[in-house]
């Protein structure tokens, strides 16, 4: 399944889509945004998804970060 492919389907599914799903690929297009800043604030942010322990709390940072998968899909 390609990238696309993939933000395609959380932003379909986003509900039934793990932390950790989304987590890895935000991880995936984190280096192909053009902006060092928006690649470096993207990068604290999923880190601190990954430092999060309840899942709940983990699938709404997930959710804020949505946005940068529209971005993704729209080209950057």
């Amino acid at each position: 399944m390609s990238l696309n492919e993939q933000v395609s389907r959380i932003l379909e599914n986003f509900e039934n889509t793990s932390s950790s799903e989304i987590v890895d690929v935000l991880k995936q297009i984190q280096p192909q945004f053009k902006s060092d800043l928006t690649s470096e604030y993207l990068g604290g942010k999923i880190q601190k998804i990954s430092d999060a322990e309840d899942e709940s709390e983990k699938k709404k940072q997930c959710k804020a970060l949505t946005p940068y998968l529209d971005w993704y899909l729209q080209g950057l």
